[in-house]
């Protein structure tokens, strides 16, 4: 777990920092500042039309603008900085678009239809994976014929290696859309299902990820409870009843796993950060890690024993994925970002998102711009801010320097707006100054009362850097986003610009990619 440099309180924080750095005060510090930013930007009119040999999206669930703003301020206090100058890994991409994610039912979206979206290259319905929008979510009977694949079924297709890392459950939303197709994102097992879709032939997301892509090289996160017969007690919460297995058709499905490998492949099953550490990546061709019974523990709470880091994972799994000479895809998600802003606890979410920005380095350590693709984006944000006129270097779990001039009390910078930190005592607002409100699991006020904060509907960041990042560039919908990724790896339906590249490593694009590049991008689809 990390250090905390954020448990001052406010006051404290504010009269550590108050005011600008001695150098920000120089006018020359600002100039050179922008001039050498401008000198960084005129090197991106030389584009890089490489074709990429691996791609790596990191998807940050919930990760709004204001999120990252906020995840951006804490890096730099845990390093005891203001906070505010500081850079995320993902602020040092050259391109930044907007993705727009609206499901084709729900003007506010959820991370189903989303990641439906921008892993399958088609918008769908709220609750819904892999299928396009012709799938009513819980209908089983929508399914067949409107299954959509996505870019890791085009990456696996064209000889890639394949990975998912996730802090959720391995069959959640996110991940389950790389995989599956399923009229409800919450089929986890079959024990889940209503007894109507069984009888339809409908399975379930767990089961999909064993028997649909049965070569994916690398699966790593939570979910263990559904890979097992019910009330399989489990290996590592023995006395808890939640955490036993789920399924009522009796599979064991990590044997299963392990009777698709073939029999001269190394192929590891493991269920403790332990466990992994140990591994030879070299002597890993395939490797199943899950690493709790449901999601995995936030970072703030992470038994370090027990449970390995998101960047321990990423950097695993880079390792094994590397060895095919051409190249692999990877799918990361920091899923736990949007369960603490889901609760209420905003410290939790935005540590959850600085861990990720973590493993975002821990890539790009291990990989050249030269031939891998890169994005990180979000699925959706959520009615979380920050504000109050706050001062620089507040602390970002702090209050505001004044108090409301309607009912005189304080209020913390980090809000919602809505959620289960709506608190009434003695008939008026709570007052803040009373509780800890740099406790880890502090919920934050909100205006309107819910048991679950709820997505925003606003457009999401997306960064690129690498091969052909430049086509990420303006407001776009986020079904484009896996076409750019396919585009520029020379995979999926549209890859004619690549009939002269070689399938070497590093292929050269040629000049017909280079003015495909600079073509309308309308006439790429």
């Amino acid at each position: 777990m990390q250090e905390d440099s954020t448990c001052f309180s406010s006051n404290e924080k504010r009269s550590a920092t108050r005011g600008s750095p001695q150098k920000e005060k120089d006018p020359k510090y600002w100039r050179e500042q922008a001039q050498q930013t401008l000198k960084n930007a005129l090197r991106l009119q030389t584009l890089n039309t490489n074709v990429a040999k691996n791609v790596i999206m990191f998807l940050g669930d919930g990760m709004g603008v204001s999120t990252v703003t906020a995840a951006r301020i804490l890096k730099g206090q845990l390093h005891h900085n203001p906070g505010e100058e500081t850079r995320l890994e993902m602020d040092k991409f050259p391109y930044v678009a907007l993705s727009k994610t609206y499901n084709t039912n729900a003007q506010v979206p959820d991370s189903a239809g989303t990641a439906t979206a921008y892993l399958c290259g088609v918008k769908a319905n709220e609750g819904t994976v892999g299928v396009s929008a012709a799938t009513q979510r819980s209908q089983c009977n929508t399914t067949q014929g409107n299954e959509v694949t996505s870019i890791l079924r085009w990456a696996k297709d064209a000889g890639k290696s394949v990975g998912i890392v996730t802090t959720t459950r391995v069959n959640h939303a996110t991940p389950s859309a790389s995989y599956a197709h399923s009229a409800d994102r919450d089929w986890y097992s079959d024990n889940e299902m209503p007894p109507e879709a069984l009888s339809q032939g409908c399975k379930d997301i767990a089961y999909q990820l064993m028997h649909n892509v049965k070569d994916i090289e690398v699966i790593m996160g939570g979910g263990r409870k559904y890979m097992f017969p019910k009330n399989r007690t489990d290996v590592e919460y023995e006395l808890d009843e939640k955490a036993r297995g789920t399924r009522l058709d009796g599979l064991n499905l990590i044997d299963i796993w392990k009777s698709f490998k073939p029999k001269h492949k190394h192929s590891h099953y493991v269920w403790n950060r332990t466990d992994l550490l140990a591994l030879d990546p070299h002597a890993v061709d395939y490797l199943l890690g899950l690493f709790e019974p449901g999601d995995m523990q936030y970072e703030l709470n992470r038994n370090n024993v027990t449970d390995p880091s998101l960047s321990e994972m990423v950097e695993m799994a880079i390792k094994i994925l590397n060895k095919n000479p051409r190249g692999f895809f990877l799918l990361v998600e920091g899923g736990r970002i949007d369960h603490g802003h889901h609760e209420g606890k905003a410290k939790q979410a935005l540590h959850e998102a600085v861990e990720m920005d973590q493993a975002i380095g821990q890539a790009g350590a291990m990989t050249s711009v030269e031939d891998t693709l890169t994005v990180v984006t979000a699925d959706h944000s959520h009615v979380f801010t920050f504000g109050g006129y706050t001062p620089r270097g507040n602390s970002i779990f702090g209050l505001a320097p004044m108090v409301s001039d309607t009912d005189k009390k304080p209020f913390t910078a980090i809000l919602y707006g809505n959620g289960p930190g709506y608190k009434v005592v003695g008939g008026e607002r709570e007052n803040v100054s009373m509780v800890d409100y740099a406790h880890n699991n502090y919920q934050a006020q909100s205006a309107v009362p819910l048991r679950h904060e709820t997505h925003g509907g606003e457009d999401v960041a997306v960064f690129a850097k690498g091969p052909m990042a430049h086509l990420l560039h303006g407001v776009h919908e986020q079904n484009y986003i896996p076409h750019v990724m396919a585009y520029a790896a020379c995979i999926g339906a549209n890859r004619d610009h690549c009939a002269s590249a070689s399938s070497s490593s590093s292929p050269s694009p040629g000049p017909l990619l280079l003015l495909l590049a600079l073509l309308p991008l309308g006439s790429l689809f």
